[in-house]
């Protein structure tokens, strides 16, 4: 899987998230709830202040490596933060980035597959998908990941 390395500043994202881990299938229910929950009862659109109308999935805080369990926030990048809104900080940084374009659960969960079996000098303090939300075709979605990544 072909990526390049790209370096990222600082960004603020606001949304929902949740503690979870990839042990026995959690993480797929777990983030596809967060998911779910960000898009009912307007959620996503009543974000203030932000970028762009794309949508972000951060994986942060983890405990150990990918095995282990981390915090998964679903939102959108913002200007300023939002105190009543769990938040999170992507950090200033080296990244390897991975374009795809696909169904937005099976490519994405394809490409994470492929991502586990490379030999990435990751940090484990950030990573994150950054939907395009280019189309209204769920299955032709583009899909940026981004890993952080020694540097």
């Amino acid at each position: 899987m072909k990526y390049e390395i790209v370096e990222l500043e600082e960004k603020m994202v606001v949304g929902v998230s949740i503690r979870t881990s990839n042990q026995n299938g959690k993480a797929i229910q777990d983030i596809g709830l967060t998911w779910q929950k960000l898009f009912q009862k307007g959620n996503y659109d009543q974000i203030p202040n932000k970028v762009n109308g794309k949508t972000i999935g951060l994986y942060t805080d983890y405990e150990g490596d990918y095995t282990k369990p981390y915090r998964f926030l679903a939102g959108a990048e913002v200007r300023k933060k939002s105190e009543d809104r769990g938040s999170a900080i992507i950090p200033k940084g080296k990244y390897a980035k991975f374009h795809i374009v696909g169904d937005v659960q099976n490519s994405v969960g394809q490409a994470w597959q492929e991502i586990w079996r490379m030999n990435l000098k990751r940090t484990y303090r950030c990573d994150f998908e950054e939907y395009q939300n280019n189309t209204e075709d769920m299955t032709k979605q583009e899909i940026d990941i981004y890993i952080g990544i020694e540097g």
